[in-house]
Parts: structure tokens; sequence; C-alpha cells
């Protein structure tokens, strides 16, 4: 049975919506570039002195998408208060926007193909994307425990690959290698826990009292 979607809000409320939807989408944004400044400090924990920084590189290829990202989820999230629209959903796919950048960069394609280097933006994505639906409370369980398990398997080899990229000292028993599997592992988190929100119900809309039933 197709979905139904929300009535339109009374015309009296349209423009403080647009302006709470807008500044919803706002503080997305902010969170997404926030994040992905973040997890970058991590990639140069990683590569410690051989981290170089370029514009492209770090603002086109990972803050650049950080900021689509959160754009896109707090759209999601403005969407889901305002009743749903028909395909919202696909938003839970925003986080695609950090593998798929990446790949504008010179000879990316290539080198994920051949190197398999890349292929760190793709799996970030995929956590994110696994996790957001795992803790969204919707669909089978079956289907989000699996995402649960695969996620949280990802996100712990994650954690634990400092010592084989940067040496012993990001072992997980000094104190500087379990700060960065803490920083890696709480920034999947953050990212599944944002991720979750084109996938939670809708509420009820208390300004439309006889609208149709939400989409969702």
């Amino acid at each position: 049975m197709p979905e139904k979607v929300a009535s339109p809000a009374p015309h009296g409320t349209r423009a403080p919506a647009s302006r709470r939807n807008a500044a919803i989408v706002a503080v997305g944004v902010v969170c997404g570039v926030a994040w992905a400044a973040g997890f970058r400090a991590y990639m140069v924990e990683l590569a410690g002195p051989a981290s170089t920084f370029s514009w492209w590189g770090t603002f086109g290829a990972l803050l650049l998408p950080g900021a689509i990202a959160g754009g896109l989820l707090g759209w999601a999230e403005a969407l889901r208060h305002s009743g749903g629209r028909r395909g919202w959903r696909w938003l839970a796919l925003a986080p695609l926007a950090f593998a798929i950048a990446p790949m504008f960069l010179p000879g990316a394609v290539t080198t994920l193909l051949t190197q398999g280097l890349g292929g760190g933006a793709i799996a970030v994505a995929l956590m994110g994307i696994g996790g957001g639906y795992a803790l969204s409370g919707r669909g089978p369980l079956w289907a989000r425990l699996l995402c649960g398990l695969v996620t949280a398997a990802l996100t712990a080899a994650l954690a634990l690959t400092g010592p084989g990229i940067a040496g012993p000292s990001l072992a997980i028993t000094e104190p500087r290698g379990a700060w960065v599997a803490v920083l890696a592992v709480s920034f999947i988190v953050v990212l599944a826990l944002a991720s979750s929100i084109p996938h939670r119900r809708v509420p009820l809309l208390d300004h439309a009292p006889d609208a149709a039933p939400p989409v969702g």
C-alpha cells in the first residue's frame, strides 16, 4: 500500500516552518563540517609525519562532503518533523558523499582498483549507513542485527588499524593509541546516530490534527 503524505500545514505556519527547516539544515551543515574536520585529525594520527594537506584533498574531498552529508541529514530531520515526503528516506544514503567525493581526485579510481587506496572512505560511508539502519528501530530485526554486527566489526577493525599503519606508538595498550581508537569509534557512532534520522518514525503533527497519516 503506498505511503500517504501528510497534508500541508495551514498557510500561516509555512513561513515559520521554512525558517525552522532552514535552521535545521544549517545546523546539519555545521555538524557535518565539524565531523569531517575532526575525522581529518584521526587521519593525521594514522599518517604521522607523512600527512600532507591540499586544498582539494582536505577541503574538496573531506570537508565539502561533510557539509553535504550533514546538510542532507539535517534536511531529513526537517522533513521528518514536517510529515515526511515521498522518497525522503533515501537521504539515509547521505554518507556516500564521503565515498564519492575522493573519486574526483586525479587517478583516484585507478588507485582504488589497483591498490585499494580510498577504500577506507567507502568503508566509513557504509559503516555510517549500516549503523544508522541498525540504530533506527525500524525494519526487520534480523536485518538491523546483521547491519549492526557488520558495522561493529568494521568499527573494531578501524579502531585497531593504528599499529599496523603508524607503528607500536598507536597500539591500543598505549595511551595515545587508546585515544586514537576512542576517537575513531566515537566518530563512527556519531555518524551512525546521524544517519539513523531518515529511518526514524515521523512524529504526529500537532498543528495539523486533521491531516492524513504522515509518511513512515
